[in-house]
């Protein structure tokens, strides 16, 4: 059964919105969750996910969805790609610095975390009015690493600058990220500003964001940076600052509770797309990866209560819905590089404090790093901030 809410709309009251090139695996790699399924229905129409309003399928005792304020939301199945629920998945919305999910995905493979890279005036030249900074200087040094840390902690789009001048230039970038976009299967992201930042024509979807999300948590480096609470950034005279990273339902900042078990991922806002989230949480053994898309409700931190609604709503489910949709369902082809080496492996199980880093081991040390560096020696590569 499909159960089809209309949206809701409601007066938007907006506040604030390692080294090396590696193929890693899990450490305690699962096949399964742990919690039977129970007989299966009938799958879900394919076009399911593209008609309008809330769609679930439950079973006898399955817990009520959530009613949500966003316009978009979604929450699936890291491990299968089951899409648990759903609302207007594929509404094409601003994404803010969300984006950034799928820059990571697209520009951590070609550039070596333990690189030193001296800045450039130019490298920081168009960074849009607002932008959030981590506070990236001209002729200071860095290692790529460092700016890793600014794009998912503080969502600093210096950072981004500087990292996409080293991977081929701006525009190339955005090219690459659309390329990298509908290799996943995300077909409603539309890239014009490889950091997020608004620009006619940018848009994404809460299926697509759970898309990169997930992809993201298959990538070891990746999966490091988003779950990072806080770390030292390099300043103008040498020494060094401490940062910390936004997604408060990561860190319990700002009244906002953390949430058990949390990974991370990555939080966003502008003030044409409002607050955005892609969250993603381990609770026995299972993951899930939930996206909320401007909630209309609530203050600034509403994104995060939701995402906290939908992730305590699919682990209260876990073996009583059927699934609306899969996130590979678009998908142009198989599984690449350290994706395909973890498709099948899912985190270590066991809930996690806030902040606590996913654990990894060396899964092929050699399956990536050499045609890495070989391509990087061939080419040279308002008030409140958006973030």
């Amino acid at each position: 059964m499909t159960i089809g809410f209309a949206s809701r709309a409601a007066v938007s009251t907006c506040v604030l919105c390692t080294t090396g090139l590696l193929a890693l695996a899990p450490a305690a790699a699962t096949t399964g969750t742990g919690i039977d399924p129970g007989p299966r229905a009938t799958a879900a129409p394919a076009s399911l996910l593209y008609r309008h309003g809330t769609h679930v399928r439950p079973r006898p005792g399955a817990p009520e969805v959530p009613d949500l304020s966003a316009l978009s939301w979604l929450v699936a199945d890291a491990a299968t790609g089951d899409v648990l629920a759903a609302h207007d998945a594929h509404r094409r919305l601003p994404p803010a610095s969300t984006l950034k999910t799928l820059f990571a995905l697209t520009v951590l493979p070609v550039l070596p975390a333990g690189i030193r890279h001296r800045v450039s005036e130019g490298e920081l030249a168009d960074i849009g009015p607002g932008s959030s900074l981590v506070g990236v200087a001209e002729d200071r040094t860095y290692r790529v690493s460092d700016l890793w840390n600014g794009v998912f902690l503080t969502s600093g789009n210096d950072a981004v600058r500087v990292l996409a001048a080293l991977s081929g230039g701006w525009r190339a970038t955005a090219e690459r990220m659309q390329e990298e976009a509908r290799a996943l299967g995300a077909r409603d992201t539309r890239v014009k500003s490889p950091d997020g930042y608004d620009a006619p024509g940018q848009v994404s979807s809460a299926y697509d964001l759970a898309v990169f999300g997930r992809a993201g948590l298959r990538n070891p480096e990746f999966a490091r940076y988003c779950a990072r609470a806080a770390a030292l950034f390099p300043d103008r005279d040498g020494g060094s600052y401490g940062i910390r990273n936004t997604n408060r339902l990561l860190t319990g900042t700002d009244g906002v509770e953390p949430y058990r078990g949390l990974i991370g991922i990555k939080n966003g806002y502008t003030s044409h797309a409002g607050h955005t989230l892609v969250a993603a949480a381990r609770r026995g053994g299972r993951i899930l990866v939930v996206s909320v898309m401007n909630p209309r409700s609530g203050d600034g931190y509403a994104v995060y209560e939701e995402a906290r609604s939908l992730l305590d709503w699919g682990f209260d489910a876990a073996g009583r819905v059927d699934p609306v949709g899969s996130l590979d369902a678009l998908r142009a082809g198989p599984l690449r590089g350290p994706e395909a080496e973890s498709a099948t492996a899912s985190v270590a199980a066991g809930d996690n404090a806030p902040g606590t880093p996913v654990s990894w081991t060396i899964a092929g040390a050699a399956l990536l790093g050499g045609v890495g560096v070989a391509l990087f020696l061939r080419i040279k590569w308002g008030p409140v901030p958006p973030c």
